[in-house]
């Protein structure tokens, strides 16, 4: 298949089917529910703090830190493949056509979180500054232009250098954006000019320098893997994903949590479920991450009846994925040749997720410390969790 055109199309049909496949079960009724509720109880408190915002709040700064970090962050999406760097050789005069397309969806695919982060604080810019309104959707056209230039030019650095120091790079573009988003909006157009200028020179001399240099497919394919990877993983934690392979790593700081399991015989599934539990990067971290959103769910809202339903929501989302995750598993383990009792193993996963929701309660609750019923979402969690686990329906193993 000699046209690019052709290929990018088939690649990004299937790409689209592959996304769509598994975001089926990631948003489903209740996560949209707390996700109503959250993002409702959000915009109450911007509102509310909206009125008493002094006047000299740096808002442009602010607007400028958050949209010149989102708009700089711009890693390519090419949808190549492993084989591609042997099959695809032939065709290399022809990529510059399937790169094209890549780096349009790429532009666009991006381009939905700073113009969404920048269209929020509109209210914030009207509040605090004398924009007009023009000035403030100019802001906004200058944030999509500012996007596409940096697409392109962290695609060329990253093929002209095969993504070495790419972090350097991308530090430098952030500083000027934040410069330049800085400075349109405090009416200094001269300097955003420059700033925007500077960018476009840099991605000329980088795209200059690219066409000098082979397609670097080891790289691309590489980043390509990693990204699909991190929507896997990020897709496992509400459904099974065949080919995902939980990373294992060493932490010692975890260790003082093994005390709590008593050097015991009928000890051992306790024993192993704490370590799989620490040492596994899904379970693990699915953990934290679900305890540090309740956790700035509890600092930013103070609607206890919304943070009750949002607690209990992820309460909920942790215990049943925790206990799926920890009793699914059809590895072959050395505890199967024991003589050991069918239920210890549920036990032990019970013991642990009481523990690491209890230490969430306590979280939630001290981040509501400031709140009337503070206590109530620390007891709502704990609540949750056991009802969850006790009737939930256990996994059936296939070994």
């Amino acid at each position: 298949m000699n046209n690019m055109a052709d290929v990018w199309s088939k690649r990004f049909e299937h790409y689209l089917l592959e996304v769509q496949k598994y975001m089926r079960y990631v948003f489903t009724g209740h996560l949209a529910i707390v996700l109503v509720f959250a993002i409702g109880a959000l915009a109450y408190q911007y509102s509310e703090w909206l009125q008493v915002v002094h006047k000299d709040f740096p808002a442009e700064w602010l607007v400028g830190l958050v949209a010149g970090i989102v708009a700089a962050f711009s890693r390519p999406v090419t949808l190549l493949r492993e084989p591609d760097q042997v099959y695809l050789l032939p065709l290399e005069k022809k990529m510059h056509i399937y790169f094209k397309k890549a780096l349009n969806w790429t532009f666009w695919s991006q381009l939905f979180l700073p113009a969404i982060l920048y269209i929020v604080a509109i209210p914030l810019l009207n509040a605090v500054t004398d924009l007009s309104t023009l000035r403030i959707w100019l802001g906004l056209l200058f944030i999509v232009v500012l996007k596409y230039i940096h697409v392109q030019a962290e695609f060329h650095y990253r093929f002209a250098n095969r993504g070495n120091y790419v972090v350097y790079d991308r530090i430098a573009r952030m500083a000027v954006s934040i410069l330049a988003v800085q400075s349109i909006l405090s009416d200094q157009f001269w300097w955003a000019f420059i700033f925007l200028l500077l960018l476009m020179v840099y991605d000329q001399s980088l795209s200059k320098r690219a066409k000098a240099q082979p397609i670097p497919y080891e790289h691309l394919v590489k980043l390509e893997q990693n990204r699909m990877m991190a929507f896997y993983r990020f897709a496992n934690y509400f459904t099974d994903v065949p080919h995902i392979r939980g990373a294992i790593k060493r932490r010692a700081w975890l260790d003082g949590i093994y005390k709590l399991v008593p050097n015991k015989k009928e000890n051992t599934q306790s024993y192993l479920v704490f370590r799989t539990f620490a040492r596994t990067n899904d379970h693990f971290y699915l953990w934290v991450r679900l305890t540090l959103i309740s956790a700035i769910i509890a600092l930013t809202i103070d609607i206890p009846v919304v943070l009750w339903i949002v607690a209990g929501a992820l309460s909920f989302a942790t215990t049943i994925q925790l206990k799926y995750a920890l009793l699914s598993s059809s590895d072959f383990r050395m505890d199967m040749l024991f003589p050991i009792k069918e239920n210890q193993r549920k036990q032990a996963v019970q013991k642990l997720l009481r523990i690491f929701m209890a230490i969430q309660a306590i979280i939630v609750a001290l981040c509501a410390i400031g709140q009337p019923l503070f206590f109530v979402p620390a007891v709502i969690v704990a609540g949750v969790s056991e009802l969850t686990f006790r009737l939930s329906k256990d996994p059936v193993v296939h070994l």
